[in-house]
């Protein structure tokens, strides 16, 4: 039998832990918290000792923390949870820790007796701020157009996607505007391909100066560009289409220094009750946009307007 640890040994083993180690009832009163001193990582959590949750954090974030102790109690298992913690989350707190909102991977497991008259939870809060931190950038690498910053292809067809299952359950509009540069190819013979990225950028920072917060603006590919705007039909989104195709237009005239290539022709159309998936929305407006070209370039043309066609070169 391996002989049993001096109390003042187990507590300086518990307060040498990297991580914080909570011993919570299950009314949220912190019987006991030990380790994670590391004011880079963690809050000082020594004022704790003593308190319930209720009184240090606010209101929702106290709620959160008892549902999970309470979940723990009675599954009996080990329950393994992420959150976030700022220091105005947190009251009471000394203001040597981080101001930021960092990451935590709790661990929660039951204890087999009581603390003070209550059953109590052991819950180890490991830092993964850097893990998140590592697994947004993966995310906006994956949804993000390099060149532009606008969301890709991908991430468009995904919000494109989730929108079309919003309007189908509520019957709510969504306009959805294909545009392109004219003579995009003109730029780069005669000014080199750093230049026609420099376009490129440029037209995407007038399209986020210019949308709403609920509007997305995505790069389909090449000069081509992708607005969705939610809540709002093909008519409603006319007026700022036409404005946002004028305002790229001076840009452009300004980027090309005069070239033939300072025009955008644009393709509207919304989503509608019969569309069977994006695809139709997406073609419809693809065909607007070849209309645009047919009739001259430098417009916008409205779904309902467009004949069907090929791409002009």
């Amino acid at each position: 039998m391996q002989p049993i640890m001096p109390m003042d040994q187990m507590h300086a083993v518990l307060s040498a832990m990297p991580d914080l180690v909570f011993i919570l009832t299950r009314s949220g009163r912190y019987s006991a918290v030990y380790g994670g001193t590391d004011a880079r990582y963690y809050h000082d959590g020594s004022s704790l000792i003593g308190m319930r949750i209720a009184d240090m954090v606010v209101a929702e974030k106290a709620q959160w923390f008892l549902t999970q102790i309470e979940a723990t109690l009675q599954q009996k298992n080990l329950q393994i949870v992420e959150y976030s913690l700022a220091g105005s989350d947190v009251k009471g707190l000394t203001t040597d820790g981080p101001s930021q909102p960092i990451w935590f991977e709790g661990r929660v497991q039951a204890l087999p007796f009581q603390v003070d008259g209550e059953d109590a939870v052991l819950w180890v809060s490991s830092n993964i701020t850097a893990r998140k931190e590592l697994e947004d950038k993966l995310r906006l690498l994956s949804e993000t157009d390099p060149l532009t910053g606008l969301y890709n292809r991908r991430k468009l067809m995904a919000t494109l996607e989730a929108q079309f299952q919003i309007c189908a359950r509520y019957a709510t509009p969504t306009a959805v505007l294909i545009f392109d540069i004219d003579h995009f190819k003109r730029i780069n013979d005669e000014h080199g391909h750093q230049a026609g990225d420099r376009v490129l950028t440029a037209v995407a920072h007038v399209c986020r100066a210019e949308l709403r917060v609920t509007d997305v603006a995505a790069r389909l590919g090449g000069d081509e560009f992708v607005i969705l705007m939610p809540e709002t039909t093909q008519a409603q989104a006319a007026p700022f289409a036409e404005r946002l195709r004028m305002m790229i237009t001076e840009l452009l005239k300004v980027l090309t220094r005069g070239l033939e290539a300072g025009t955008v022709s644009a393709g509207l159309s919304e989503l509608l009750a019969g569309d069977a998936g994006i695809d139709d929305v997406m073609a419809r407006a693809d065909r607007a946009l070849y209309q645009a070209k047919r009739s001259g370039r430098n417009r916008i043309v409205l779904h309902d307007a467009a004949s069907a066609g090929s791409s002009p070169d």
